[in-house]
């Protein structure tokens, strides 16, 4: 059997190494003007690894350890609900960006703008009259998601801390 600090140590391991590819990621879109399929593909390659360094282990190793599933007890409370918590909070802003992500994509899809990019046109002369509406939930979804992130990863590696390496 595996030891419960083994399992730790790789969760924070995964977790830690989904920082790089989302900052990777997010310098992808920053660095590029012009957003191209080829820029939005790359960008998403390093952005869906991170979201799988962070989600995989969330729901294979603590979701189950925090309500007590697959013969853990539970630890819901005190420190552990204080993560999970902000963990859900990042999530949530997530799926608030993702509402933007689908309508922006959608539009620049129909508009060809992600083959044939043309700097004339503008990303709020397409698709709804609501664009502007759709890029902030996007912007306010993504950094919403990374801070609540950061914290959340603090709060896990503080918590990591505390039950394997000062015990």
């Amino acid at each position: 059997m595996v030891s419960d600090a083994l399992v730790a140590t790789l969760v924070a391991v995964a977790v830690t190494l989904s920082l790089p590819c989302f900052l990777y990621g997010a310098w992808i879109m920053i660095d590029n003007e012009q957003v191209t399929w080829g820029v939005l593909t790359y960008h998403l390659r390093f952005i869906v690894t991170g979201l799988t360094l962070t989600t995989v282990p969330l729901v294979g190793w603590m979701f189950p350890r925090l309500f007590g599933i697959w013969g853990h007890s539970a630890q819901f409370g005190g420190y552990s609900a204080v993560h999970a918590f902000i963990g859900l909070t990042a999530y949530a802003f997530l799926l608030f960006g993702f509402t933007g992500i689908v309508r922006i994509f959608r539009a620049k899809w129909q508009h060809d703008l992600y083959h044939d990019y043309d700097e004339d046109v503008l990303l709020e002369e397409i698709g709804s009259d609501r664009m502007s509406h759709w890029r902030s939930r996007l912007r306010v979804g993504v950094f919403g998601y990374t801070l609540f992130w950061f914290i959340a990863w603090l709060t896990g590696l503080s918590r990591y801390v505390l039950r394997y390496v000062v015990t």
